[in-house]
């Protein structure tokens, strides 16, 4: 599988949830959530609060540089629900954003969102642009060669069915599945699985292309298509946001690591996974995710540089 990516090549797949509503036409999934100025709030996302304090035997620990500006610059490509998007005002907000807000707390420190082109975050932390990266970067070995990852979710393959029906993704032939054109799921993952149906005499599993997840995900509510194949925070998003008319099918499979990248031996590093433990530990952290409804992809344990592959 390649190196995960916006693109095939950028981030862990090229997923975008994008709310596309055609003329009047009303969208059955309730709430949907707009990657773009002007879009809907993700429903319910943004009603629960939680309260975060300051540690000060953690905040001691940061970076000069950073402690006396009292912000930590972060580099962010958006649009990629539930994880980083723009709510109706342009405001950046998602999964991701909530929990370097709660870093950022337990620091005494406050984030400083700049957006840029995925593929050039790296590099910027590398020049000393940005002081971190958070953009659902999936922590490789080979991205650790060039800057350094505190991991905070663990992502995979999520396919959802609609609500009542049975689909086994390993089991898929002769189905109509969804995908988001140009992802991992539409260009690799779901065409193996049709492969394998066909060198077993199965019939070839149908793919069917959207422009955007919504579409993917409205089309299994409509049960115009069997099943949908996504990242699994966004497959999470979209069952929690399908007002109970989809549901998960199978496990996660093919999980890896989301990272945040920092300078490669930043001592950065070491303190933003001592404050993401601190969430951990203390039940802020699943609480962040159930908002979002990616609970199924919480790790108990942040490490600097985990990658599996």
């Amino acid at each position: 599988m390649p190196v995960s990516g916006r693109s095939v090549f950028t981030r862990r797949r090229v997923a975008r949830t994008i709310c596309a509503l055609a003329g009047s036409s009303a969208l059955l999934l309730a709430g949907c959530a707009s990657n773009t100025e002007g879009g809907g709030s993700p429903s319910g996302a943004a009603a629960t609060t939680v309260e975060v304090e300051k540690v000060d035997a953690i905040a001691a620990e940061v970076p000069e540089k950073i402690a006396s500006s009292g912000k930590i610059v972060v580099g962010v490509n958006i649009p990629y629900s539930p994880n980083e998007f723009k709510d109706p005002s342009g405001k950046i907000v998602g999964f991701d954003v909530d929990l370097v807000d709660a870093v950022g707390k337990v620091l005494g420190v406050t984030p400083e969102y700049t957006e840029a082109d995925f593929d050039k975050i790296i590099p910027s932390i590398q020049a000393g642009s940005y002081d971190m990266g958070m953009s659902s970067f999936t922590d490789t070995k080979e991205r650790e060669q060039s800057v350094d990852f505190v991991t905070y979710f663990s992502a995979g393959v999520q396919w959802a069915q609609p609500v009542g029906k049975s689909v086994d993704p390993n089991n898929a032939c002769g189905l109509r599945v969804g995908v988001q054109t140009t992802t991992i799921e539409d260009l690799e993952e779901v065409p193996a699985k049709s492969a394998a149906c066909v060198a077993a005499g199965k019939p070839a599993i149908e793919i069917v292309k959207f422009d955007s997840q919504d579409d993917a995900a409205n089309a299994v509510a409509l049960g115009k298509v069997d099943a949908m194949s996504a990242d699994s925070p966004v497959t999470a998003y979209a069952i929690k946001q399908s007002d109970g008319k989809i549901e998960a099918a199978g496990e996660v499979f093919d999980a890896a690591p989301y990272g945040w990248p920092v300078a490669k031996g930043s001592p950065l590093g070491p303190v933003l996974q001592k404050a993401m433990q601190h969430l951990i530990d203390d039940g802020t952290y699943q609480k962040i995710a159930e908002n979002w409804g990616v609970e199924a992809g919480v790790i108990t344990t942040s490490q600097i540089n985990g990658a599996t592959s």
